[in-house]
């Protein structure tokens, strides 16, 4: 099947083909994939009567719920740029993020682990005169979702109740989904900053849904899954390989706010969880919880892990003590998302002691230090090239120029060998 060019067409089609199935599974809110669109339709309608137009930043601050797939896909049925925001930034990050994205909307959390976000930007700034939040005069709209529940009501905010009766007619909001392409920038990825000052990675539509597509089809997820997303929806393999990975293949989301074992046993359980990445100490951590013989994992079939060492023993034993049928291991970079990724043929050694093979129409090319091509098993820099490497960062060619060469390949900083 075709990979649909945008965002707004992929929930479309979801709706169509898998209208009663399960969508989103949350305790707040439980959506089949018609419901799905038509609360993303109405959140749409609301960002249009606040002025969010295509190309606008609307940034989403909240833990992984129901309420953050709604907003991410509202913003992106408006031709919205997504800004993911890192729920542990303190309001200076946050701040910062919001004026580097000049950010005209700000979807937040009521509370979530006992802090009021938006009260602190408040703090910061000082009680607000004409926009929601002073010393960001791009930010005209804040919408709150209802996570804890315990903020005390703050003026030049909406609350997520309110969205019905502030939206625009659906005929407006179809018109405006209408006119988004594939080459539209769809998020804005802020990363982690751990070489010095986060850099804003875009990406667009159609780049977003192929990396989507490649992993969903390594992992051959289909509308029989069902997947439980422990990943932060502000990190490309929340957002990318969770929400748009689900919404392409029909499997139903299961969001987890904070990873806590006792939780996810319930939740794989109770919920018949088949689909369950993330890092080795995930696994670990369940493998190791006494708690475990009393829970029934018998439905969990895929595991995707990376960005650490996967012992072998760990792979056995997910396999064996987890009921796990494949465990891959992956590895990407927000600039790029997945770029290499095992198959459910590998064997155990090579799920344990590679990254797999390219996938998402990548290159690979291990390079020394003049950027020359190093023969097989020499250690160098990973670089890569094909149709999904990043748009650039924003607003810094520079920085674009350096990441990425005249011939197209993204150097990683990253040391790998073939």
């Amino acid at each position: 099947m075709d990979v649909p060019e945008t965002v707004p067409a992929a929930l479309d089609l979801a709706a169509e083909r898998f209208a009663e199935r399960a969508a989103v599974v949350d305790p707040a809110l439980r959506l089949t994939f018609r419901e799905l669109r038509e609360q993303v339709r109405e959140l749409a309608g609301f960002l249009l009567a606040e002025g969010v137009r295509a190309g606008d930043r609307v940034a989403l601050n909240s833990p992984n719920t129901g309420h953050w797939v709604v907003a991410a896909l509202a913003a992106l049925h408006v031709g919205a740029v997504l800004v993911p925001i890192n729920t542990r930034f303190t309001a200076a990050e946050t701040r910062d993020v919001l004026v580097r994205s000049s950010a005209s909307a700000l979807v937040v959390a009521d509370t979530f682990l006992g802090r009021d976000r938006l009260r602190e930007l408040r703090a910061q700034g000082g009680e607000p005169t004409g926009t929601p939040v002073s010393g960001l005069p791009a930010l005209r709209t804040v919408l709150r979702i209802p996570v804890e529940g315990a903020a005390a009501p703050l003026p030049r905010c909406a609350d997520w109740a309110e969205v019905g009766d502030r939206s625009l007619p659906a005929d407006r909001v179809d018109e405006a989904a209408a006119r988004v392409r594939g080459t539209d920038p769809s998020d804005l990825l802020y990363t982690s900053g751990t070489t010095g000052r986060s850099k804003g990675v875009l990406s667009a539509h159609r780049q977003a849904l192929a990396v989507a597509d490649a992993w969903a089809t390594c992992g051959r997820v289909d509308e029989a899954d069902r997947y439980l997303v422990v990943n932060p929806f502000f990190h490309s393999f929340g957002y990318k390989a969770g929400i748009l990975v689900c919404l392409l293949r029909g499997a139903a989301i299961v969001p987890v706010p904070v990873f806590d074992t006792r939780a996810v046993l319930e939740l794989v359980h109770r919920e018949r969880i088949t689909v369950l990445p993330g890092p080795p100490t995930v696994y670990q951590s369940i493998l190791d919880d006494p708690a475990r013989a009393e829970h029934d994992l018998s439905s969990l079939r895929l595991a995707v892990t990376g960005a650490a060492s996967v012992p072998r023993v760990l792979v056995e034993r997910m396999q064996r003590e987890l009921s796990f049928d494949t465990v891959l291991t992956a590895y990407g970079l927000t600039e790029a998302v997945v770029a290499t990724m095992c198959r459910p043929e590998d064997d155990d050694a090579v799920v344990a002691t590679t990254c797999g093979r390219p996938t998402a129409g990548f290159e690979l090319r291990i390079a020394g230090a003049d950027g020359r091509a190093l023969p097989t098993g020499e250690v160098g820099e990973v670089l890569l090239r094909g149709p999904n490497t990043m748009l650039g960062y924003r607003d810094e060619p520079a920085q674009t120029r350096a990441a990425v060469d005249a011939d197209g390949w993204l150097h990683t900083g990253d040391l790998g060998r073939v």
